[in-house]
């Protein structure tokens, strides 16, 4: 075994491993807030007619929830990556599912972070 694997820092405290799946899920997940609030709020306040900027702020209004679900499921599965908390990355994966089902035109966006995230939740350990 190399020197690196049984590194343990100088205080003596245990150092938890972090979730390689939950990090995973939380890069993609933001990846795809931030595209897709660039994309809905950039549609709205284009430079064109307006029906289509009444179109556009119409199919804003109805992603909406679906963004505002994905947020919190950011948010969420970040507190269980840092704080490495099971119940902050199970309810980050519900909160995927929620907004799979909130817009499910969009499923293909998010139900990759939802899998990573409850895979990542079932490795977590227990806190005793």
């Amino acid at each position: 075994m190399s020197d690196f694997q049984n590194y343990a820092p100088a205080s003596g405290t245990k150092q938890q491993k972090k979730n390689i799946l939950l990090i995973i899920a939380l890069v993609i997940g933001a990846a795809y807030l931030i595209y897709s609030l660039v994309y809905w709020f950039g549609a709205a306040s284009g430079d064109s007619s307006s029906a289509e900027q009444a179109g556009a702020a119409i199919a804003t209004v109805l992603v909406m929830p679906h963004l505002l679900m994905t947020f919190l499921a950011v948010v969420f599965n970040a507190l269980g990556v840092f704080m490495n908390k099971r119940g902050f990355a199970l309810t980050g994966a519900i909160l995927y599912a929620v907004a799979m089902v909130l817009f499910p035109a969009y499923f293909m966006f998010v139900v990759v972070e939802m899998v990573l995230s409850f895979i990542a939740f079932a490795q977590m350990k227990k806190a005793a």
